[in-house]
């Protein structure tokens, strides 16, 4: 029984080009009683395979291999294979994740040069689901850690007493986010969280660190990582939602809470924290990760100075005129929001399905005012603190 496949191609592009995916040359279809892929690439890379159970996925990561521009959906006519997703992982990866309707083992993964690049060709075979669920799971991934490492670099303030403040920019990488009118939530957040963060430095003694600084996928309990590594004095996670219809507008602040019976909330907290799911994440490990390491500890510290932070963010927008929800100050259950150990908040910079909310987010002078008002709220609650 496969349970993944790791392969690190001798022959593979050279360092710093990039292959190229091409569809042209690619193909996913229902075989008998199986599934064949085969996916056209300019050249050999490093890659690995391996399944996921609940919900059931077949992921398979690139190195080196350029993700832009690519509607992998397309090359699909498997009805085994219900939706596909392609985009960057990490840096340097590449990763596709292919949500699978029923039971399927990798019983085949061939790569091979051909006259055109190279070729990789896979098949699936039926399998029962409790074999299925015996092999999957991810291989083991140290590349978050040494990401964390990344994020982290160059930040030696702390040691000079520095107001450390973690900026989460939403989504990223094989994970947009909302999306509409060729916008999406993860570039346009990386955008804002760049444009906070160049006010917050401006500030004495403020130290900024972002989850991401590019265009790549970070799992939720990575980004809680970085925010303990840093010993985070603040968190702030940046988003901007779609629905369907475009009567919700306006920003919004939210803080934890424990238990909530709000619908729209609850959806909400499931269109942000899919992320994971839709990436591929290995969930029977990390959910075991951000529980065991987030909850249950004392809260009665940053639950406060998290509620107090909010209701400054809420007013600086006021007093900046940014146009605000109907209901501003909210609570959810988000797990960016579990960490015990430093007062955290997740920002609605607006609806990205509302015309003008569209407007105002990707203007960047009519952008500053929500910057403005949270470089100002941080400014307020470091001077209040005791």
């Amino acid at each position: 029984m496969i349970r993944w496949v790791v392969l690190c191609c001798l022959l593979a592009t050279s360092a710093g080009a990039q292959a190229r995916f091409d569809p042209e040359r690619s193909d996913i279809r229902d075989g008998w009683r199986s599934v064949q892929i085969v996916l056209g690439l300019s050249d050999i890379v490093p890659y690995r395979i391996f399944t996921l159970d609940d919900p059931r996925r077949l992921v398979l990561d690139f190195q080196g291999l350029d993700s832009g521009g690519i509607n992998a959906q397309a090359i699909n006519t498997a009805r085994r294979v219900t939706d596909i997703r392609f985009g960057p992982y990490r840096p340097g990866w590449t990763r596709m994740v292919l949500d699978l309707s029923e039971p399927l083992t990798l019983a085949k993964a061939e790569m091979t040069r051909d006259a055109q690049g190279a070729r990789l060709t896979l098949r699936l075979a039926r399998t029962t689901a409790d074999d299925f669920a015996a092999a999957a799971g991810a291989p083991p991934d140290p590349g978050w850690d040494a990401f964390s490492d990344a994020a982290l670099r160059g930040l030696d303030q702390r040691g000079n007493g520095a107001f450390i403040v973690v900026l989460d920019p939403g989504h990223g990488g094989v994970d947009p986010g909302a999306e509409r009118n060729g916008i999406t939530e993860a570039h346009l957040m990386l955008e804002f969280a760049a444009e906070i963060a160049g006010q917050l430095r401006a500030q004495d003694g403020v130290a900024v660190v972002m989850t991401r600084e590019a265009d790549v996928f970070v799992p939720l309990f990575t980004r809680m990582s970085i925010a303990r590594r840093a010993r985070a004095d603040l968190f702030i996670s940046l988003h901007a939602d779609a629905l369907e219809q475009d009567d919700a507008w306006g920003a919004s602040v939210y803080t934890l809470s424990e238990d909530s019976d709000d619908i729209a909330v609850e959806r909400l907290v499931e269109r942000h924290e899919r992320g994971d799911l839709l990436a591929g994440v290995d969930l029977s490990v990390t959910d075991d990760r951000v529980t065991g390491v987030l909850m249950d500890l004392a809260r009665q510290t940053t639950s406060p100075r998290a509620a107090t932070f909010a209701d400054q963010v809420i007013a600086q927008m006021q007093a900046q005129g940014v146009r605000l929800n109907a209901k501003p100050r909210r609570m959810g259950r988000f797990s960016v929001l579990l960490a015990a150990d430093f007062p955290s908040v997740l920002i609605e910079a607006g609806f990205l399905s509302n015309t003008q909310d569209r407007q105002i987010l990707t203007d960047p002078q009519s952008r500053a005012r929500l910057v403005t008002a949270i470089a100002a709220a941080v400014a307020q609650y470091r001077s209040d603190m005791p």
